[in-house]
């Protein structure tokens, strides 16, 4: 949806009108509730050099690249009455609630809790980590294909400074045409090292979903797409696609994650794995969809600084040196699999084959970056992807790529695409 005026508005002046502090800013007390405001502003530019499929969404941002605002998130929390804490916010840009629960502190322990609303479920450490603080302008393909991220629901956690146990329920999301069905979830942590400067974290998750296709013209229930962006979240395409699926039932996700911090120098790592049931039919013979997705990640904080551990999650700190910033480089390699079948010869020799299952293609991706966080409010990323992929194509629309060689062009058999794609992203937050 396009961001209106009014909207944008709302948000600039909510920009420029906070002061240059990297704490929330302070409203007033309101029923026993402390509340403050914060925000999130973020600005994307993505150059695309593709392949094959034209990356391209936006003509009117060029012909090999777009630009546009990512994020304008202007949320009011509040803490209080007693162990009561709560959170109300909204995109501007994407038209859609964030983070909008209430959450009860039981004795006072902030790692002892039960929480009603929307929230993130517990189902990915990337996911579950401030958008603010990533590593990498996009997200890992494993996170934006299988991270759960908000729904309303139920949950309860329990657990210490160095381990968590949180158990959800689950619905749709609070916008509607987005997300949808019902599901539970439930993640384990535990930190064997918690020191300043050193931790590792181990973490198993999983979710049980039903199978349901939102969009604008409605629900399909049993039905569902899994895809994926080449590292790109505005890009116009997807190099792998598993296509509308029907006749399912539900979907299970398992999940596994480590981060080790030493010093200034920070790996990460998740693996996530869709097993989705499907009912048999005349023409469909039931078969399971099972696909899988992980990454390995580093982070190198140039100028000394370490992280933080809270919650399940690390802590990104606030730069030694604001008049210099904190620098960091960075590198991550993913992979996601989406095929899972074959193809079978067609009824006759010159015929085309036979997809036996189904074939989302392969993508995997090396991308390195360097972030800056400069002061307590800014910070500039800026990323380059190389990505290769791979998967079987039948016939292209008459505008799916640049060139027209690929353009209304049966294929019938697997098709590699390898494009590089160079990000930059400015982000103000308070």
């Amino acid at each position: 949806m396009k961001l209106s005026r009014t909207t944008l508005a709302v948000a600039l002046f909510a920009a420029l009108s906070a002061p240059a502090a990297h704490a929330e800013i302070a409203l007033d007390v309101i029923g026993d509730s402390e509340v403050t405001f914060e925000g999130l502003l973020q600005g994307d530019y993505n150059d695309f050099n593709s392949d094959v499929l034209n990356l391209n969404g936006d003509l009117p941002d060029g012909k090999d690249s777009d630009n546009e605002l990512r994020r304008a998130e202007l949320v009011l929390k509040g803490k209080g009455p007693g162990n009561f804490e709560w959170v109300a916010g909204y995109d501007a840009k994407a038209d859609k609630f964030l983070d909008v629960n209430l959450k009860y502190k039981l004795g006072g322990d902030a790692n002892h809790y039960v929480q009603f609303g929307q929230f993130k479920q517990p189902n990915s450490l990337e996911e579950l980590s401030s958008t603010k603080n990533n590593d990498f302008i996009s997200k890992a393909m494993v996170t934006n294909t299988f991270g759960i991220a908000r729904r309303v629901g139920a949950a309860y956690s329990y657990g210490s400074n160095n381990w968590s146990i949180t158990a959800s329920y689950f619905g749709d999301e609070l916008t509607r045409n987005l997300k949808r069905g019902d599901g539970y979830g439930l993640r384990g942590t535990f930190a064997p090292i918690n020191e300043k400067g050193n931790i590792l974290h181990l973490g198993l998750s999983y979710v049980n979903l039903e199978a349901e296709l939102e969009g604008n013209t409605g629900v399909t229930k049993d039905s569902l797409r899994i895809r994926t962006r080449p590292q790109a979240d505005l890009a116009g395409g997807r190099l792998v696609d598993s296509g509308t699926l029907t006749n399912l039932d539900r979907q299970a996700i398992i999940g596994a994650e480590a981060m080790y911090v030493h010093g200034p120098f920070k790996l990460q790592a998740e693996y996530m794995q869709s097993k989705i049931g499907r009912y048999k039919t005349a023409t469909l013979t039931g078969q399971d969809y099972t696909t899988d997705s992980f990454y390995v990640s580093g982070v190198w904080n140039i100028t000394g600084e370490t992280w933080g551990y809270k919650a399940g999650v690390p802590t990104t700190p606030l730069p030694d040196e604001p008049s210099s910033g904190m620098w960091q480089l960075a590198v991550r390699y993913d992979k996601i699999d989406l095929n899972d079948g074959g193809l079978r010869p067609g009824a006759t020799p010159t015929a085309a084959p036979i997809v036996d299952g189904v074939l989302g293609g392969e993508m995997d991706a090396w991308t390195v970056g360097v972030n800056w966080y400069w002061r307590s409010n800014f910070k500039f990323m800026l990323d380059y992807s190389v990505v290769d992929s791979s998967r079987y194509i039948g016939k292209t629309s008459a505008t799916y790529s640049q060139n027209p060689v690929y353009n209304n062009r049966t294929f019938n058999r697997v098709v590699d695409d390898s494009p590089n794609i160079l990000s930059a992203r400015f982000q103000f937050y308070w």
